[in-house]
């Protein structure tokens, strides 16, 4: 499970612009909420094979696939709103000053 403080530090506080660095955690916050769409589409059968008409060892692999370009088509089109949650998480977290500074 992917942490907040982990992606929040990959981004330094000086890194550039504040419309630069917000960009940067907005994509951070997109796909983590495709990775956690594709995960809960695996879950729901999402690519699954059917017995009557199985495609075999091949589709099996690329299920999961199916699965990550469907979750991004999602969040392209808007998604769940969860990536706005963790984006506005992730810029407090970004701009709040440090005990050091």
């Amino acid at each position: 499970m992917t942490n907040l403080k982990a992606l929040s530090a990959q981004i330094p506080a000086q890194a550039g612009p504040p419309a630069e660095q917000h960009a940067k955690l907005q994509q951070a916050a997109r796909d983590l909420e495709a990775s956690f769409l594709a995960e809960m589409l695996k879950a729901a059968g999402l690519g699954k094979t059917r017995d009557a008409f199985g495609g075999g060892a091949g589709e099996e692999h690329f299920a999961s696939f199916l699965a990550e370009a469907h979750a991004k088509t999602l969040v392209q089109s808007g998604g769940i709103g969860l990536a706005e949650s963790i984006f506005n998480a992730l810029k407090e977290k970004h701009d709040a000053p440090t005990q050091f500074e």
